[in-house]
């Protein structure tokens, strides 16, 4: 297995359930951005897949893991912060509402060739915020390396109201949706390849 991000927390979540796996990180890949205009579905889509393919140039026989997560509030894309000023005004943006977090997956087996991608969808409701409570949060410089500009499972936690999905889709990487695809498009069952003791 190779997860083609650099993301740590992704890294974490495939080293809970023990699963065996090396990082490679995309280096040429440049991901689309919310400017292209195209949509949140297909913007997590296809930052993934391309994630994905330039990663399986490098290893011949191995199952590449490809994934890119965004968040969504109507029609806008909540990508990662530019500065402090998009950090607040994505927060305030979201305060008291309903918003959506995809994550596209890409799954590719190197050996034969097969490539297969879905996007899952969560929906986060945080509560009502001040705008010194947004402040206070950005100070703490959590939001600058997140989508929507929060760590659901950091100190935003506190703001959450609660989730309708896979709650580690939140963190960047759909652990449920991963071992149906895999099992659904590879015929490889998640369960027999963890390590445990």
């Amino acid at each position: 297995f190779v997860l083609a991000s650099q993301s740590p927390r992704r890294k974490q979540l495939l080293e809970a359930i023990g699963l065996t796996f090396i990082v490679d990180t995309p280096k040429e890949f440049q991901e689309i951005m919310a400017s292209s205009g195209m949509g949140a579905h297909d913007l997590a889509l296809n930052n993934a897949i391309g994630k994905a393919r330039e990663v399986a140039q490098r290893h011949p026989n191995a199952i590449i893991i490809g994934v890119d997560t965004i968040g969504s509030y109507e029609d806008h894309i909540l990508e990662k912060p530019k500065d402090r000023a998009d950090a607040i005004r994505m927060l305030t943006l979201l305060q008291g509402k309903t918003h959506e977090v995809l994550s596209g997956l890409c799954i590719i087996d190197t050996a034969t060739g097969k490539e297969s991608a879905v996007v899952e969808s969560t929906h986060i409701t945080f509560q009502p915020l001040t705008a010194e409570d947004i402040e206070a949060y950005v100070n703490t410089g959590e939001s600058f390396d997140k989508s929507a500009s929060y760590s659901a499972q950091g100190i935003a936690s506190i703001f959450v109201e609660g989730f309708n999905g896979d709650a580690s889709n939140v963190v960047g990487l759909p652990m449920g949706r991963l071992r149906k695809h895999l099992l659904e498009v590879f015929d490889i069952n998640l369960i027999h390849q963890v390590q445990y003791s």
